[in-house]
């Protein structure tokens, strides 16, 4: 049988390590020995033996956190031996690795796969007003591993040399180091009263040294499920406050 389908980029990479692989841009492949957590339903394919356990968002504190901010990834933890192949809606990958002292801030919905080793939390995006129509809590990852995401589009990485602005929903992920702030962009006037508008009302501000992620597309803001915005979230500033911590 021929056919270009059957070309060698479109063969299965083989490697003698495991972990997580690109097999192509928008493919991932996780030679698993072991365990991996991986977004909920991401599993295109596997070989092998394996198991699939559904872990909601990552734990009964990190589900409280993720019914009130509307942020957080639903997991699945995989278990066993082979390979595992895992994409989403055909957006493209990126493989980020983390070393001891590094943290990553990433909003959930770009989140596809990483290594157990890493520590996971939700934290308030410092500087996010409710003003805001974007989430201002956010996905933080530490500790020494690897980790997927994904970006709808090429993305730019910027780094943060001098005051940096970005559209919330944009902004994939940055350097957990980097200060957040709130900038109005839209300045108000006879324009926006007539209804007038540059539809840039706001942007997020970072500052600091470090890099930030910004991919061609402008997401929904909240992490599981698109349209958790500032409505949802702004009950968690109050009495919750001290429950969500960050």
């Amino acid at each position: 049988m021929r056919s270009q389908l059957f070309a060698a980029e479109n063969l299965e990479k083989e490697s003698a390590e495991p972990g997580l692989r690109l097999q192509n841009s928008k493919m991932l492949k996780v030679e698993l020995n072991g365990d991996v957590m991986a977004r909920t339903g991401a599993m295109v394919a596997y070989q092998g033996q394996m198991q699939f356990q559904a872990l909601g968002s990552g734990g009964v504190g990190k589900w409280i956190k993720k019914a009130v901010t509307g942020e957080g990834v639903p997991l699945m933890k995989v278990s066993g031996r082979g390979d595992l192949f895992l994409a989403d809606r055909a957006a493209d990958i990126h493989l980020i690795d983390l070393d001891q002292g590094d943290a990553l801030s990433i909003n959930g919905h770009s989140v596809l796969a990483f290594e157990s080793t890493l520590d996971y939390d939700i934290k308030r995006v410092q500087g996010m007003g409710m003003l805001s129509g974007a989430g201002f809590f956010n996905c933080v990852f530490s500790g020494k591993g690897r980790i997927a995401i994904t970006t709808k589009g090429t993305p730019v990485v910027l780094s943060v040399d001098a005051p940096t602005y970005a559209d919330p929903q944009a902004a994939i992920c940055w350097s957990a180091s980097l200060q957040t702030g709130y900038h109005r962009a839209d300045q108000l006037g006879l324009g926006t009263l007539i209804g007038r508008t540059t539809g840039e009302a706001f942007t997020m501000s970072f500052t600091g040294q470090g890099f930030v992620v910004v991919q061609p597309s402008e997401e929904p803001p909240g992490g599981l499920v698109a349209g958790h915005g500032s409505g949802q979230q702004a009950g968690g500033g109050g009495v919750l406050g001290g429950l969500l911590g960050g």
